[in-house]
């Protein structure tokens, strides 16, 4: 039988949908990483809805299966997910993996996302960096380091993407079909930021490694770039 599906929330049905009280995901035992991981990647996209849908091994059926039926359907159909759901996907990551505090422990989400998309669905890495002209690096999400600036009070997404890539002398090596960004981790004693805009386009022309790009002093292709 067919799974049964339904599509990402858009525009005003996003907003119908998904604002008010009882709404997103319900946090429980240190949830809050996998939480916020799992709205961001399913809510309002189907650009990861391969991990959904895609045939893999009985195996990893189980945990294929809970991510659709119990989390991303009832997002995206009621705006609401209850936690047992998000606890029975993080019981399977915890027999699946090599780690057993997937229950409890609050975790790094580049950890859930290796763990479930490399190590459980076997998914090819989205993201290929390459530093300073050394070998490539594979990779599913990209997480924004950098040094406070006090230029930056209330940074949008597009500078710290811009600002960090320079620092770290990174280039994307090729276009990414899903660009997962993880924002400055803070805890509740130290924030960088009090608040990031979302930016709701990304211009990653420069980030672009040997990607052909325009002189900003006579408008030809440039053949120097200075950082």
């Amino acid at each position: 039988q067919a799974p049964e599906s339904f599509p990402p929330l858009r525009n005003e049905t996003a907003v119908r949908v998904l604002r008010g009280r009882m709404k997103g995901i319900q946090g429980h035992c240190n949830s809050c990483y996998m939480d916020a991981a799992l709205f961001s990647l399913f809510s309002c996209t189907s650009v990861l809805d391969s991990m959904l849908f895609m045939p893999f091994p009985l195996c990893e059926r189980n945990v294929q299966g809970i991510l659709r039926d119990e989390i991303v359907n009832p997002l995206r159909r009621t705006g609401f997910v209850k936690a047992s759901s998000v606890m029975h996907l993080r019981e399977q990551l915890t027999d699946k993996g090599q780690c057993s505090s997937f229950t409890n422990a609050e975790k790094d989400p580049e950890e859930f996302l290796n763990l479930i998309m490399q190590q459980i669905l076997g998914i090819e890495p989205l993201l290929k960096l390459q530093s300073g002209g050394q070998k490539e690096q594979d990779c599913y999400c990209y997480q924004i380091f950098m040094d406070k600036q006090e230029d930056l009070v209330v940074p949008d997404v597009q500078q710290l993407v811009e600002r960090s890539f320079l620092s770290s002398d990174l280039k994307l090596v090729e276009i990414p079909s899903c660009f997962i960004i993880q924002m400055p981790r803070f805890g509740k004693e130290y924030k960088m930021f009090s608040k990031i805009i979302p930016s709701l386009e990304l211009d990653i022309t420069d980030l672009l490694l040997d990607s052909p790009r325009e002189c900003c002093l006579c408008g030809d292709v440039a053949t120097l770039e200075c950082s």
